[in-house]
């Protein structure tokens, strides 16, 4: 007897009229919209306009995703730049491929920017986002399902994968019918539970000045260097004896790691910062003077708080945004 399964999608696009609507796209575009959600229901406690976010995030998915296709590209050219290759494909990110690590790392460096313009410390915003980013990752893997890709080795467990035969990612000669480990769905529930972490974690601790983050950074990093062991898609690059995203994922535990014990001592039991830079807070509108968008446990501070005009809960040296 065959044992229970996970069927694979018969479909991966529909169309409306002479538009094709890729499933893999629609799930990376919810995932945007849940971590910009969550951001905002978190950003508030920072001292910062809700508004904020939407001008933050357009700057991490602008330069994030095409950074994302293009770490993948980096490294798997053999499947875009071999001879006779339509270069177009290269763009073709509703088709799957769309790096994670590379929009991370990407994405930073917009929301760094974004962050920079606005006026906002880093590490404020950074640390509202992580629990939005991971559920973002997690519902984007979802796409993964739908293009049948991302899984591991042949199974037997009653939640094995069916993956068509017909599908290009389908390992050459393993008999049709196999069933497979389904990686999408491990990375999707430790996405989850790394979300409620760092959620719960800033209900019992102090998890500002960048901590949530090197959560996020440690979190994910370990379990992506577990799943990339596992995954049958071919790498071109490999460092050290194994895959190039395995060293990037142990790279990125250790850097959340690092950045955690850090500010640990840095700050340790400081409250939440005020969320903008010094010097960068704008003028308060009549909304926000009377305290719309901002919890009442954590009103905005008017220019003549004492605590803002001392430097205190934030330091003047740390312009940088740490």
């Amino acid at each position: 007897m065959l044992p229970l399964s996970i069927p694979s999608p018969p479909i991966s696009s529909f169309n409306i009229g002479p538009l094709t609507i890729h499933f893999y796209a629609l799930c990376i575009l919810t995932g945007i919209v849940i971590a910009a959600a969550v951001t905002v229901r978190r950003i508030a406690r920072s001292g910062i306009p809700r508004t904020v976010v939407l001008d933050i995030s357009m700057w991490a998915v602008i330069i994030g995703i095409p950074g994302g296709r293009f770490y993948h590209v980096f490294t798997h050219p053999g499947d875009y730049l071999y001879k006779g290759a339509n270069l177009w494909t290269i763009f073709a990110v509703w088709d799957g491929g769309l790096a994670i690590f590379g929009s991370i790392l990407f994405g930073t460096l917009g929301t760094y920017i974004g962050c920079r313009r606005a006026g906002i410390r880093f590490f404020a915003f950074a640390d509202a986002l992580v629990p939005g980013l991971l559920l973002a990752q997690a519902f984007g893997r979802l796409g993964n399902y739908f293009n049948q890709e991302l899984y591991g080795p042949p199974t037997t467990l009653p939640w094995g994968l069916q993956i068509h035969s017909s599908s290009p990612a389908f390992p050459a000669g393993v008999p049709a019918g196999t069933l497979f480990q389904p990686l999408f769905l491990y990375e999707m529930i430790w996405d989850i539970a790394g979300a409620i972490l760092i959620i719960l974690l800033g209900r019992k601790f102090v998890m500002s000045w960048g901590k949530s983050m090197g959560v996020y950074f440690l979190w994910y990093g370990i379990g992506r260097a577990y799943l990339e062991t596992l995954r049958l898609d071919p790498t071109e690059f490999h460092f050290l004896g194994q895959k190039i995203n395995a060293d990037v994922a142990i790279a990125a535990a250790i850097f959340g790691l690092v950045i955690l014990v850090i500010q640990s001592i840095r700050h340790r039991g400081e409250p939440t910062p005020f969320g903008y830079l010094p010097g960068r807070r704008p003028d308060l509108t009549e909304p926000e003077a009377k305290g719309i968008g901002v919890p009442e446990a954590a009103p905005v501070q008017t220019a003549e708080s004492p605590t803002v005009a001392s430097g205190a809960p934030f330091n003047s040296s740390d312009d940088a945004g740490r």
